[in-house]
């Protein structure tokens, strides 16, 4: 449901849309100030992003991992909200359980 002015979702309609599109991430919003998405990382598997030009926001809504940041490691679970600058080189790594993310990017992120 939307119009030009705002834009209703289902969080477990989006992460059900991820899981069937092959991707680990798939977008849902995208709007000149900011875009979101759900990203999805299997347990034991590598993250293989590398640093955004864009502030980015992290929910973990299901999963366990750690996070490094700029060297720097976090573990992170189920409620973690992980804040990334733009160009701070960030992985997840030692995913210990499937890891669901909802993300959002600051600037509507880089188009493709």
């Amino acid at each position: 449901m939307s119009d030009e002015n705002w834009k209703a979702f289902n969080l477990l309609e989006e992460i059900e849309r991820q899981d069937s599109s092959g991707s680990p991430y798939n977008e849902f919003l995208r709007v000149p100030a900011l875009c979101s998405g759900i990203y999805s990382l299997e347990a034991g598997s590598k993250d293989l992003q590398g640093p955004h030009d864009e502030d980015e926001v992290y929910v973990v809504i299901k999963g366990r991992g750690q996070l490094e940041i700029d060297g720097r490691k976090v573990a992170v679970g189920p409620g973690s909200i992980l804040y990334v600058k733009a160009s701070s080189d960030h992985s997840f790594f030692e995913i210990e359980e499937d890891l669901t993310l909802l993300v959002f990017f600051a600037s509507g992120g880089k188009d493709s």
